[in-house]
C-alpha cells in the first residue's frame, strides 16, 4: 500500500536513531574485534565490516517493503508464513550447514541463512493474530494451542541445538500471552511450573536419567555456576569476557587498544562476547552509552505498542519488542557470568547477517504499527 508522504511523519525517529547509533558502532566494534585475527590469516581485515553491511542493506530494503503494507493484512498471510517457517527449520536440519556441531545455517548466495532467526518474527505474527481475542488467554484450549504453536518452532531449534534461541520463545510466548491480557494468577502458575520443570530436566540430566540436554550444555551450565571449575575449559570464555570488561575502567583503551581481543585471549569476540569489547575498548561510560541505547529502543517500541489502535497492533509491536529485551538480558548476562553461555547474539552490534537482517525486520514491524496508529489515515 502507497503511503501519503506526509504521514511518514508518523514515524518514530528517536527509535529510528537508536537503531543507526547501534549498527554504526556494531561495525567498529566488529573491525576492531576481528581485525587482528583477519590479517593474522591473510584475509581482508574489513570482511566481516562487508558482510555486516551487505546484511544490514538488504535488512533496510525488506524493512521498507514491510512498513509499506498495512500490518492488519498480515493476519491474512500470518498462517501461511507460520507455516514457511515451520518448512524452512525443518529443510535446515536436513539440508542445512553444521557448525561446531550445530545445524543452524542455510546458505544463501554469500549469506548464511539462520531460519531460527525468522521464526521469532513469524511466531510473533502468529501468536499476535491468536491473543487478538481476548478469550484464547483466558481460556485453558486457547493457551494450550497458543503453547502448541510456540512449542513446534521451538522444539525444530532444540534439535539443531540451540537452546538460547529456543529460550526466547518462551519469552515471546509469556510476553504476548500476559499482552493479551492473561490472568495473572495462570502466568504465576505456568511460570513456576515452568521453572520446576527446567530444573528437574537438569538435575536428571545431570544424574544420567535423561539424555534431553547435549553434555555440553550441561558443561555450561555447571560452569556458569562457577566458572573456575573448568578455567582452562569451558571456563575460559566467562573468565576472559570478566577480565575484558573489568581491564576496560571507565574510558576504556580506545579502538584497536582491546588487549584481550587484539590478543585472542576472548574467544568470539565479534560474535557471542561482542560486549566484553565494547567494555574493554570503551571503557564503563560507553558500555552505558550502549545500553542506554537498547533502553531507547525498547522504550519506544512499548510506547508504540501502548498507542496502538487496536490490539494486534499492540500485540505486533509488544513481540518485536521484547525480542531485543530477551537478546539483551541474556547477551549481557552472559558476558558478565551472571548468565549461562548461550550463543545468543547481541542485536546490531554481533557479527551475523540474519540477526542483522531479523533485527532490522522486528523493528520495521514496530515502526509499522507506530506509523497506522491514527484512524484518519484510513
Amino acid at each position: 500500500m502507497n503511503i501519503p508522504r506526509r504521514y511518514w511523519r508518523n514515524l518514530d525517529w528517536l527509535l529510528i536513531l537508536a537503531v543507526l547509533c547501534l549498527t554504526a558502532i556494531g561495525m567498529v566494534v566488529i573491525y576492531s574485534a576481528s581485525h587482528s585475527q583477519l590479517a593474522a590469516a591473510g584475509l581482508n581485515p574489513f570482511h566481516y565490516v562487508q558482510r555486516q553491511a551487505l546484511a544490514f542493506v538488504i535488512g533496510l530494503v525488506l524493512s521498507i517493503v514491510i512498513i509499506s503494507i498495512d500490518y492488519r493484512a498480515w493476519k491474512r498471510w500470518s498462517k501461511l508464513i507460520y507455516l514457511a517457517s515451520i518448512i524452512l527449520l525443518v529443510g535446515v536440519l536436513v539440508f542445512g550447514k553444521s557448525v561446531f556441531g550445530s545445524q543452524r545455517w542455510m546458505r544463501l548466495g554469500p549469506l548464511s541463512l539462520q531460519p531460527s532467526e525468522l521464526a521469532k518474527i513469524t511466531l510473533v505474527l502468529a501468536l499476535a493474530r491468536f491473543f487478538e481475542k481476548e478469550e484464547n488467554a483466558l481460556s485453558m484450549k486457547g493457551i494450550a494451542q497458543a503453547a502448541l504453536l510456540t512449542l513446534v518452532p521451538m522444539g525444530l531449534i532444540l534439535i539443531q541445538p540451540d537452546l538460547g534461541t529456543a529460550v526466547i520463545f518462551v519469552g515471546l510466548f509469556f510476553t504476548m500471552w500476559y499482552v493479551g491480557n492473561a490472568r495473572l494468577k495462570d502466568l504465576l502458575i505456568a511460570g513456576f511450573s515452568l521453572i520446576a520443570v527446567g530444573v528437574g530436566v537438569v538435575v536428571a540430566s545431570l544424574q544420567g536419567w535423561l539424555k534431553v540436554i547435549k553434555p555440553y550444555q550441561l558443561t555450561r551450565i555447571l560452569v556458569f555456576l562457577n566458572p573456575y571449575a573448568d578455567r582452562d575449559g569451558a571456563g575460559w570464555n566467562v573468565i576472559q569476557s570478566i577480565i575484558a570488561i573489568g581491564s576496560g575502567g571507565f574510558l576504556g583503551k580506545g579502538v584497536l587498544g582491546g588487549t584481550q581481543s587484539s590478543l585472542h585471549f576472548l574467544p568470539a569476540n565479534h560474535t557471542d562476547f561482542v560486549f566484553s569489547v565494547i567494555a574493554e575498548e570503551f571503557g564503563f561510560l560507553g558500555s552505558l552509552f550502549v545500553l542506554a541505547l537498547f533502553v531507547l529502543l525498547i522504550w519506544r517500541g512499548l510506547h508504540i505498542a501502548a498507542i496502538a489502535k487496536d490490539t494486534y497492533g499492540t500485540l505486533l509491536a509488544a513481540g518485536a519488542t521484547s525480542i531485543f529485551f530477551f537478546h539483551l538480558i541474556i547477551n549481557v548476562g552472559m558476558t558478565l557470568g551472571i548468565m549461562p553461555v548461550t550463543g545468543l547474539p547481541l542485536p546490531f552490534i554481533t557479527a551475523g547477517g540474519s540477526t542483522m537482517i531479523t533485527s532490522l525486520m522486528a523493528v520495521a514491524v514496530i515502526l509499522n504499527v507506530g506509523l497506522r496508529r491514527s484512524k484518519i489515515m484510513f
